[in-house]
């Protein structure tokens, strides 16, 4: 089924589908609310009226009134002034994650582009044909404008795109792909590149990531707590009813059925009265970060179904008002917050691989290893997630505090929310490894226990890491070890074991 551009009704999952290649259509209703918009912007043209960004200059040259015959002209010149980013490129899922909420943005009809413009974004997407667009140069208002201006670009078939992994001019792009490059129309050029979409697209796609994550680090945590013998009786139903916090009881409950019949775990007082915090407090820790992507989900899902430009057009109501939908506040902090939240799913889990290797918290054998002293074990892979959860702790200093004035002070506060999507996006990576690293970690102490004892739903966890990786009987290098668990946390299996498919 194709995912329905009308500017209304897309989710986080639909996003997360089409920038892994779902085709794309644009709703009726969408195409007829853009007719009358654009129908709307050729009136206002014809009465020569001053309109911000269809008749006059941008940012500080918004008193300048253009020349009706120079108004083209003048879309023309705002894409190619402002494609000036720099940094990696985004990544294909990511650009076209962007392309297809630049689409719905343009489609809720309060743009005043032309259906044809939306149609070739839609066009580009089902036939895979990209824009190379930078990470860095956007302040999050107004707006992106700078990787959405290499959007635009590529559209009127100038800049760069991909060809496999290499780049090709855009104009060449688009013609093998049978596809011609548009011309800008009054106010276009504008509605391109006035929005959200680059931090939403990005921070959409991290936090699609970091839920899969979250799943996954309660079923790798489910294993570790078996390995060191861990007393369950922490994730009871009474105790997180007198705290009910949705993400906390939900863990709690997801714990209990993950420990199901397993001959590991221990009872209050059996081998201790209870838990060190990194156990016992699983569900506190990944429940708080579990309820901060519900909010950041609810936050995303109302932005990516808004119109985010300036001016917006509202032709039955006869006004086009200069507003500022464009500024990035709200995503900012919320990817802010999104970062911290997987930052400490990623605290927990290294001081819980800490409990795993460390000989003086544990009974197993030091750092995971036979004959210690010749084999170093496990002990540097602790030291690679420590590294990771350090440098996250220094990407979590919040984007959104900051602002620095722009354009000859006319835009004098900027939410720096583009920032905050590039910084979220290395935490939820750091985070994966810190998790493939624990992961690891817990299956070769389980190999001291004994496989057999583990419960149901960890046995099979246990068989899927074991068919990626060997029982580590001495030294060797772990960095594919490492990055082939970090695959398949990204790939989902374990995810698809949890859901019983």
């Amino acid at each position: 089924m194709n995912a329905i551009v009308n500017g209304r009704s897309l989710t986080i999952d639909q996003v997360a589908a089409v920038a892994g290649g779902q085709q794309v259509e644009l709703a009726a209703s969408a195409f007829e609310a853009m007719e009358k918009a654009r129908a709307y912007v050729e009136s206002l043209i014809s009465r020569k009226q001053p309109v911000y960004g269809i008749t006059t200059g941008f940012g500080r040259f918004s008193d300048v009134v253009i020349d009706a015959e120079d108004v083209g002209q003048l879309q023309l010149n705002l894409i190619r002034s402002h494609a000036c980013g720099v940094g990696e490129p985004l990544s294909k899922p990511e650009t076209r994650a962007l392309m297809l909420l630049r689409a719905n943005a343009l489609a809720l009809g309060h743009s005043g582009a032309r259906p044809q413009l939306v149609q070739l974004l839609i066009d580009c997407l089902n036939k895979d044909v990209l824009p190379v667009i930078p990470t860095k140069g956007s302040l999050g208002a107004s707006g992106d404008l700078v990787p959405l201006a290499h959007m635009a670009l590529f559209l009127i078939g100038e800049g760069q795109a991909w060809d496999q992994e290499n780049v090709i001019p855009a104009r060449q792009a688009l013609e093998r792909a049978g596809l011609t490059p548009i011309i800008l129309a009054a106010k276009e050029g504008l509605a391109l590149i006035n929005g959200t979409q680059f931090m939403a697209a990005r921070g959409s796609l991290c936090l699609e990531r970091a839920r899969k994550l979250a799943q996954a680090a309660d079923a790798i945590a489910s294993l570790t707590c078996q390995a060191l013998r861990g007393i369950p009786a922490a994730y009871s139903p009474l105790i997180q009813m007198v705290r009910p916090h949705p993400g906390q009881q939900a863990c709690a409950a997801n714990l209990l059925k993950l420990l199901e019949g397993s001959k590991l775990v221990s009872q209050p007082g059996e081998l201790r009265t209870q838990d060190a915090y990194t156990l016992r407090c699983i569900p506190q820790v990944h429940g708080a970060s579990n309820d901060a992507f519900a909010w950041v989900t609810e936050v995303l899902e109302r932005e990516i179904n808004s119109a985010t430009d300036n001016p917006l057009i509202f032709a039955d109501e006869d006004q086009v008002i200069s507003g500022g939908n464009f500024h990035g506040q709200p995503i900012a902090l919320v990817l802010d917050y999104l970062a911290i939240a997987m930052a400490e799913l990623a605290n927990i889990s290294e001081r819980r691989l800490e409990r795993l290797v460390n000989p003086q918290l544990s009974d197993l054998p030091p750092f995971l290893t036979d004959k210690g002293g010749l084999n170093s074990g496990l002990m540097i892979a602790q030291y690679v997630a420590a590294a990771l959860v350090s440098e996250n702790k220094i990407l979590c200093h919040p984007a959104s505090v900051d602002s620095i004035p722009s354009s000859g002070n006319q835009e004098d506060h900027v939410s720096m929310g583009a920032n905050a999507a590039n910084k979220a996006c290395q935490v939820v990576a750091n985070l994966q490894d810190v998790l493939a690293i624990e992961l690891l970690a817990a299956c070769q102490a389980i190999d001291y226990r004994g496989p057999e004892l583990l419960s149901p739903v960890g046995y099979k966890i246990y068989q899927l890491v074991r068919s990626l990786v060997s029982f580590i009987d001495s030294d060797r290098s772990f960095h594919q070890d490492i990055k082939s668990l970090s695959q398949l946390l990204a790939d989902g299996r374990i995810n698809t074991i949890l859901k019983g498919e």
